[in-house]
């Protein structure tokens, strides 16, 4: 079984949890596109607020210091690629690297704005069950022509229940790997190839495991879908966050 992860659904009663799962995705979608364009000024002020959201739902919000360590690793791998890559005023030489004043600021605004990207969608995995979101999924794209909602809600479902399952392959293939001292290699290829390959098939072993189970099972793409329906409390978050979210985009 999957081990609960900063993905996975916690029960609770905040008010994420009670809020119309179809304006909580208008939310984050806004939330997270308003975020990749937003500067220093309008950052510190959506982080927070995101914050304050958070603590409402502590329960919710339980990242591990092993998916602390591959986000630190992504944002330094993001920050380090703008930095290098940016000109400007040179700050620092490192073997014929030049670090400039317009890369540092480039750097961190970018790492920012990721790491609130990823705190949204951790609020969102972790106040919201899967079968929430794909019937919301559904309902946004049932008015589309030529787009099959039921599939794509469903592909989406799917996807949500299994990155819990992908952490868990990789936990245990890093921990499989490490009794092996496989980490003490020099080539970080090698390294990176000896974990890279196990995990690899492991979850495609898994995917197999589980389209058979489904088939077995005759499962359909149409169910019965959760109960949709916004009520006055729903529309007093979403109004004010709305509202929110624009006076930020404005700053």
């Amino acid at each position: 079984m999957a081990e609960l992860t900063a993905f996975a659904y916690r029960p609770g009663t905040s008010m994420l949890h009670r809020l119309d799962v179809r304006m909580k995705l208008a939310l984050v979608a806004a939330a997270s596109l308003i975020a990749l364009q937003l500067g220093f000024s309008g950052l510190g002020p959506m982080a927070l607020s995101l914050m304050v959201v958070a603590a409402r739902c502590p329960r919710s919000l339980r990242i591990e210091t092993s998916e602390l360590r591959w986000i630190g690793l992504l944002l330094a791998f993001v920050f380090s690629a703008r930095v290098l890559s940016a000109d400007g005023t040179t700050v620092l030489s490192i073997l014929a690297l030049d670090i400039t004043r317009e890369g540092l600021r480039a750097g961190a605004l970018v790492s920012l704005r990721l790491a609130l990207v990823f705190l949204i969608g951790t609020l969102l995995m972790g106040t919201t069950r899967s079968s929430e979101i794909k019937t919301a999924v559904q309902w946004f794209l049932k008015p589309l022509p030529f787009v099959s909602a039921e599939r794509v809600g469903t592909m989406l479902g799917l996807l949500v229940r299994f990155i819990p399952v992908i952490f868990e392959e990789v936990s245990q293939a890093s921990d499989a790997q490490r009794a092996r001292a496989v980490e003490y290699r020099r080539n970080p290829l090698q390294r990176a190839v000896k974990l890279g390959v196990p995990i690899m098939s492991r979850i495609f072993k898994r995917s197999d495991q589980l389209a058979l189970a489904m088939e077995a099972r005759c499962y359909s793409e149409f169910r019965t879908q959760p109960l949709l329906k916004a009520g006055f409390k729903d529309w007093a978050i979403f109004i004010p966050g709305c509202l929110w979210l624009a006076t930020l985009l404005a700053v």
